[in-house]
């Protein structure tokens, strides 16, 4: 029976298969580009600069595929629905978030695979977050 070497694949995390923290920088880091632009979505986001929230949304991210707990360190467990709660989130915000969402994936160039993982977890957490008609 053949062994499979430490560090292979099969034990890495997603984090690590796709980069780590550059990747997702990179993606957030796009991501909030087309916020920042964005009409609707804009005014979701309080804080002047959207540095704060890019910085909470990648360490985020980085936590939830395998990367470091620095999220939660600092912030504790992330109630994502709780967080979301005083904005209201319709389908077209929904619709917007996974627009800006898509090219921030298309831009990153992963492997197939890797890509459909991601999008189906980002558009799962997007319906979740959906809490208002219209």
């Amino acid at each position: 029976m053949n062994e499979i070497p430490r560090g292979t694949l099969q034990e890495q995390t997603f984090y690590e298969q796709v980069g780590g923290e550059e990747t997702f920088r990179r993606l957030v880091r796009r991501f909030y580009q087309g916020v920042a632009e964005d009409p609707l979505l804009r005014p979701m986001y309080p804080e002047a600069d959207l540095g704060p929230a890019e910085e909470r949304f990648a360490l985020f991210l980085m936590q939830y595929w395998g990367g470091p707990t620095t999220y939660s360190d600092n912030r504790g467990h992330p109630r994502l629905r709780m967080r979301h709660a005083p904005f209201q989130v319709d389908k077209a915000a929904h619709d917007a978030w996974l627009r800006h969402m898509r090219d921030a994936i298309d831009e990153l160039g992963l492997a197939p695979e890797h890509e459909a993982q991601l999008w189906r977890y980002v558009t799962y957490a997007a319906a979740s977050m959906v809490n208002t008609e219209g």
